[in-house]
Formats: structure tokens, sequence, C-alpha cells
């Protein structure tokens, strides 16, 4: 683990930096508590640090509540204090800065491996606890067989790009696709097919778009797509393009070849009024997309603009 030693003298700071490193750290200097400061500041720094109260330019109780301001893309950085100071004022004065602990100058090495180890350990429970935040965001956001957007945040982000693009006086268009003959599918061949299928044309669908689009399961075989900056004169040509990219090859299950296709209905929104509810709009789009299975299937079919009345 990498380690940050900011003292402004360099015989102390050496002897440290050597000490640190038989116990096994990468250890990096800082001559003063302003360098230190952006050193910690960076995405890569350090998360462990070993900081002298006296430095010039910035202190270390200073450069704990910089630190701690910073709070550098929600990481935290472990910060043990060095000082000669004695008192119960100035360690009170220190840990209320941001200090996480503190060793009396000058400090035996089996006594800062422990208080070094314990910070570490912290860090590491810490790094636990993100991982497993991130997890249940993850879950809690995107469907758990193809690993794109649920239904619950495909329609929150359909409502948030709606809300910018009418800021901005921009068009957005909606996608709602569904596959054809999906049924006939899993009767043939077995929901785990099935399954491939879709996952399967989840991934081709957002190969297909752009990288500020949106895909999302809506539902069964259903899929929403969010196409930004997308006017009505190029919708179809728009939408047309990731419907070949569905029906352009096979899908490949095991031994089995599958042939695939989708109908797809389009709708485009300009100037969107907040008192439209997306039902609205997605209850047209819908429309559509059964106007397009009517209509032989494997095709788009495009709804009329919604503007305001």
């Amino acid at each position: 683990m990498k380690i940050l030693v900011a003292d402004d003298d360099s015989l102390s700071r050496t002897l440290m930096g050597r000490t640190l490193e038989k116990f096994g750290y990468e250890v990096i200097h800082a001559e003063n508590g302003r360098i230190a400061a952006e050193i910690l500041s960076k995405s890569d720094g350090p998360r462990l640090a070993l900081v002298d109260w006296m430095m010039p330019e910035l202190d270390g109780p200073g450069l704990c509540r910089e630190v701690r301001d910073l709070n550098r893309d929600g990481c935290y950085t472990y910060i043990v204090l060095l000082t000669s100071k004695q008192s119960s004022e100035d360690i009170v004065a220190g840990l209320e800065a941001g200090a996480d602990d503190y060793l009396t100058k000058p400090c035996q090495p089996a006594e800062l491996r422990a208080r070094l180890r314990t910070g570490c350990r912290i860090l590491s429970l810490e790094e636990k606890l993100i991982q497993a935040r991130d997890e249940m965001h993850y879950k809690a956001t995107h469907d758990a067989l193809t690993a794109i957007w649920n239904r619950g945040t495909i329609l929150s982000l359909m409502k948030t790009e709606l809300e910018r693009s009418n800021r901005e006086r921009q068009s957005t268009s909606f996608l709602l696709c569904d596959i054809d003959h999906f049924k006939q599918v899993n009767d043939r061949h077995g929901h785990l097919v099935g399954d491939i299928v879709l996952q399967e044309i989840a991934q081709r669908l957002i190969a297909a778009v752009r990288s500020y689009d949106f895909v999302g399961r809506y539902g069964g075989e259903e899929f929403l797509i969010i196409l930004s900056h997308c006017d009505e004169s190029t919708l179809v040509a728009r939408s047309e393009r990731i419907r070949a990219a569905i029906a352009s090859q096979p899908i490949i299950a095991g031994s089995k070849e599958l042939p695939v296709s989708m109908s797809v209905g389009a709708i485009t929104c300009r100037n969107w009024n907040p008192s439209i509810p997306i039902e609205r709009i997605l209850a047209r789009a819908d429309t559509a997309l059964y106007r397009a299975k009517a209509e032989g299937r494997n095709r788009t079919a495009l709804a009329d603009e919604l503007t305001p009345a």
C-alpha cells in the first residue's frame, strides 16, 4: 500500500521512509503541507498518510482539514498526525481537524506499525462497504438477465432526458421494441434459449446506439431505447439501423441457429410539457408498435410527433 510521509525535515522524512519501506509500504514523500495536499488530492494518491504537525505553507491540522474538505471521489484518506505536543488540548485540536490518529515523536517502530495496521484495516473495511454499496446500486438499476437498465431506471432516465431536451429546446425520440414471435422461441426451444436470445439482443442494441443514448428492458421481450438529440427527420433512419442490427444475423444458442427480428414503435417529443405524463408518450409508441406488428413485423412504425397543445 502507498503511504505519504509529509515532513519538512529531510532527515526525519528519510529515516521514516526507510522504516516504512521495511514494513512493506510504498513511500511517497512531501516536503511541506501544500505539496502533501496536492498529492493526496489526486485520484491515485495514497490513502494512508503520516503527517508532521509543524510544516511550512500548510501545517498538519490544516492539511487534515483540506483533505476532509476535498473528499476525493468519496474515498477516505486515513491520516496519522505526528507531533511533539502532548497536551490533551493539542491532541483534541488535531483530531477535530480531521486526523484519525496521532503519534508522539519520537515514535517507536512497533507502535507505528500497529497504528498503521489499524488504518489499513479501516481502509479495507471501507473498500468492502463501497463495493457492497456499488453492487446494491447496480442490482437496483440493472436488469438481472440482460445487464442493461431495468424498467424503473429506464423510465426515470426517460423523464430526465425529456427535462433536459426541454431546457435545451431539442427533440428526443423513443423506440419501443418488441421481439417478433418470441413466445414461439420459448415454446419450441425452452426458456433457457429464450434467455440467450434476450441477452444477445440487449447487447446488439447497446452496440447499435450512441454512447449517450440509453437502452433498457421495458418488460418481457420489450425494450425501450432513448435517442438523445434525435428529431423526426432522422428518427426513422436511426430506428431502421437499430432494427437491422438485430435482424442482420441469426442468434447462436448452443447448436441452434435462430433468426430474429423485432418490431418498433417510434415517437419524437419536442418542447415537452411536464404536464404530459410519460405514460401518454409510451401509449402512443405502443400503438405504433402494434401497427408495425399488424403490417407484417420486422419494421418501424412512426407515431405522430408529440408536441405541446
